[in-house]
């Protein structure tokens, strides 16, 4: 019989939510490709339809401007691209992302690196909107607009960008502005026109959907991309090639009307937990350093480090004591380096090496947040006791 886990690991996957689970099961009893013109095909493309007005409405967009990805690292590579129109203003020239973007948008997409900048951001990992304000003085200077890239949540502090200032800046220069929302979306109220981007992406595995699904969402149907990452056949209009997962969408839609109508509940239960698990840390060791205090944050996430407790070490013992966090670092094919999110604070790198991030879920519970506390307390002792015996 297998052992229960606490799983504190939200911001890497959550479970899947019962409503996506039956969407999936609907979907995969079914046959028909849903660009077919018969009735099984019809079938297959309201489940499609459906979920796109769900996705849809969690970010508050019209449901045609939805175009439906594999993944939040799709959508990210679909919209990072220098070949944005929108109406007749002129073409991008120059294009930014900030220093503590997901991997997916750091790479840059389709955009060459010598037409890249990186934002800086301040101790708190929010973005320099005066640093960003230069920037794009000096693009308008030579002519240039730009596409600018800021996510809203990170997804190691949980901090929150100041997108909707910065939206109001990216299009005084005639810019263009994309905003990856995979952390945020299911977690906080979440309009695309309040946030004033021009292109949002979510993720579905992050809100409680499948994994293999993904959306860039528009703002505005005036935004046209000659030049799709996919070009094959006319599925999503164009935007995307390839038959739908039509399973997969179905899951992701269902997810985010599950998460749409328990966002209040979920954040409120996890803001309070969280509550109680950051005073534990600080309980426990005062000199706990917690990233991004003091900025905005998500209600399930703290990223905290304590000196001298190597993360790698840590998560090891956590994970034989039945528990799943993460570190605060970048995991490759197994080999953990300083997290590049950490670096552009300015954390030191041997602090950053020591950085845990635990992110909860709907399903979180009370005793978990607890069991976690009790545990990291005899873990912390037994890890600092083995350092000094190695070091004597």
């Amino acid at each position: 019989m297998a052992t229960a886990r606490t799983y504190l690991d939200h911001n890497a996957t959550t479970p899947m939510r019962s409503e996506a689970r039956a969407a999936m099961l609907t979907a995969l009893e079914r046959c028909g490709a849903p660009s077919s013109i018969h009735g099984d095909g019809r079938a297959m493309r309201k489940l499609v339809e459906t979920a796109r007005h769900d996705v849809a409405a969690l970010v508050g967009a019209p449901a045609r401007n939805v175009v439906f990805c594999s993944s939040a690292t799709e959508a990210n590579n679909l919209a990072l691209c220098l070949d944005w129109q929108r109406g007749r203003a002129a073409p991008l020239g120059r294009a930014a992302v900030s220093a503590v973007e997901h991997a997916s948008v750091l790479s840059g997409g389709r955009i060459p690196a010598d037409r890249l900048a990186l934002l800086p951001v301040d101790a708190r990992g929010m973005v320099d909107l005066a640093g960003a304000s230069a920037l794009l003085e000096r693009w308008r200077a030579e002519g240039i607009a730009g596409l600018v890239s800021v996510m809203l949540a990170n997804n190691e502090t949980g901090v929150l960008q100041p997108v909707a200032a910065l939206a109001e800046r990216v299009h005084a220069a005639g810019g263009i502005l994309h905003c990856d929302a995979a952390q945020a979306a299911g977690k906080i109220p979440l309009d695309i026109r309040d946030l004033g981007v021009d292109l949002i992406t979510i993720s579905s595995h992050k809100l409680g959907g499948p994994l293999g699904a993904g959306a860039l969402v528009m703002a505005s149907e005036a935004l046209h991309l000659p030049n799709p990452l996919l070009r094959g056949g006319g599925q999503e209009r164009g935007w995307r090639a390839g038959t739908e997962n039509v399973p997969a969408i179905a899951g992701f839609g269902a997810a985010a009307a599950a998460a749409a109508r328990d966002l209040t509940a979920d954040a409120e239960r996890c803001r309070a937990l969280l509550a109680v698990l950051e005073e534990g840390v600080r309980a426990i060791a005062p000199e706990a350093v917690i990233f991004g205090e003091g900025a905005p944050r998500l209600p399930n996430t703290l990223c905290f480090a304590e000196p001298g407790i190597a993360a790698e070490t840590a998560l090891i013992a956590l994970d034989l004591e039945g528990i799943s966090v993460s570190s605060g670092s970048a995991c490759s094919s197994g080999k953990v380096k300083v997290s590049h999110v950490l670096t552009a604070m300015g954390v030191p790198p041997d602090l950053a090496a020591c950085a845990l991030r635990v992110s909860l879920g709907r399903e979180t519970l009370a005793e978990e947040v607890e069991f976690f506390v009790a545990v990291w307390t005899r873990l912390r002792k037994s890890l600092h006791d083995r350092k000094q015996h190695r070091a004597a």
